[in-house]
């Protein structure tokens, strides 16, 4: 079983919109929900879900807003938070932005989604584009009648819809990889793994099957080809649309694609990997008067590759004032909102390296509340440049009359550069890298 209703709640706990899709549960359970959620965030306790007696309530918040489950026992967990996150991303898609406002002004269409994402408490259509064929937020006049289902809903393919031509073939291709590291206090890295999806923009008309072949490793043990420049795929997860037969058997990503935008498949890579910027900081603090900090930023790539619009975000005291900035090259600029200096750099070569140093004044009074230390981020895009290696070495398509137009699209890369702390000599590092 999964849930037995789906609420959207605002901050104050009050139900903008319910669904009830089991009817085996009391409704008004839901009182309860943000009392005892207020209770365990004063007795620092919070977690994501919440139990009153035989009711559980898993929820997640988005903007504003509380999506909250309610389950029995037996409940699968798994698929309930992964229904939650997924009805945000098809609000997203009807409404741009997903908040209490956009729940009040569109009240018919969101009864309308939830009714069809589920049925009797299990995640049925999910797929904004199919749902997008026939609920609509356009107005209905009597005499045309209510739309009807369209078949894909009901057929084998159930991603794609039939019909569907277009002037002009084309296939767009992007890997987006996030890359987590652990770095000791000398630069070596102790840890690493690229969590990394291939996402698709298919406009390719009637129903083409597509055939991808990757420089995966265990593919070129089963065809006997050199080795030398292959990864290593773990933890592979696809898209419905991908035959998991045909991939057991030979390795070959064979697919009839979804129209528009897609997430492909999603894969993690036990891989070493370097810091590509490494950041060094010193902040001395002096007490009732000022703190002064000095960040060093070092490129650790070649030199023929440039990383572009990079930002360092460097977090201060937020009882800081009076900030001045000296920067070897760059502007630096005082975010008081977010309580951080950011250092942008329009280009920064590789093997260069480069300095800032900041200035604030403190207030002669401190608070007694220690404040966290926050991590410095790193932000920025490097074009031509991979990290994992993954390649794409064939792509077939039936009928063999129609040739699209391939483009790869993950030249450019933003990386997110996170020091967790320093323990025992140990930095944590997590750097986050999209390729488009």
């Amino acid at each position: 079983m999964s849930a037995s209703a789906i609420f959207i709640l605002d901050l104050k706990g009050k139900v903008l919109i319910c669904r009830n899709y089991m009817g085996d549960m009391d409704m008004n359970e839901i009182d309860h929900f943000m009392p005892i959620l207020n209770k365990r965030e004063e007795d620092a306790e919070v977690s994501p879900l919440v139990c009153h007696g035989s009711a559980h309530f898993l929820f997640i918040k988005h903007s504003n807003l509380y999506l909250v489950a309610m389950t029995k026992k037996n409940a699968n967990a798994a698929l309930v938070y992964s229904f939650l996150y997924k009805i945000i991303q098809v609000f997203k898609e009807y409404f741009k932005e997903l908040e209490e406002e956009s729940i009040r002004d569109n009240f018919v269409t969101v009864y309308e989604l939830m009714d069809e994402v589920m049925d009797f408490g299990f995640p049925q259509t999910t797929d904004s584009q199919i749902l997008q064929e026939y609920i609509t937020q356009e107005g209905h006049k009597l005499e045309v009648g209510a739309p009807r289902p369209p078949a894909t809903v009901t057929n084998a393919v159930s991603w794609r819809s039939e019909g569907i031509k277009y002037r002009k073939n084309e296939v767009f291709m992007d890997v987006i990889e996030s890359v987590n590291l652990l770095v000791s206090a000398t630069g070596s890295v102790l840890r690493s793994e690229i969590l990394g999806s291939i996402k698709l923009k298919v406009v390719l008309s009637g129903m083409p099957e597509l055939r991808l072949g990757l420089n995966d490793k265990v593919l070129f043990e089963i065809t006997g080809r050199e080795k030398s420049k292959t990864v290593e795929l773990e933890d592979v997860k696809f898209h419905q649309c991908v035959r998991l037969s045909r991939f057991e058997n030979d390795r070959t990503i064979s697919f009839i694609p979804p129209d528009g935008e897609s997430e492909l498949m999603s894969y993690r890579l036990n891989t070493a990997v370097k810091p590509l910027i490494w950041i060094e900081s010193v902040i001395e603090k002096f007490s009732h008067s000022r703190v002064e900090i000095k960040v060093k930023a070092r490129s650790q790539f070649k030199s023929r590759s440039t990383a572009n619009n990079v930002a360092i975000m460097v977090p201060v005291p937020s009882d800081a004032d009076s900030p001045k900035f000296k920067t070897s090259t760059g502007s630096a600029k005082w975010v008081p909102e977010k309580n951080v200096v950011q250092w942008n750099i329009k280009s920064f070569p590789g093997g260069k390296e480069y300095i800032m140093r900041a200035h604030f004044g403190l207030p002669s009074v401190e608070s007694d509340e220690l404040e966290a230390r926050r991590p410095i981020t790193v932000n920025f895009e490097i074009p031509y440049f991979t990290v994992s290696g993954i390649q794409v070495g064939t792509f077939n398509h039936q009928p063999a009359d129609l040739i699209p137009l391939l483009c790869f699209t993950n030249a450019s890369f933003h990386i997110h550069t996170r020091l967790r702390c320093c323990i025992d000599g140990n930095v944590n590092v997590m750097l986050i890298i999209d390729f488009k």
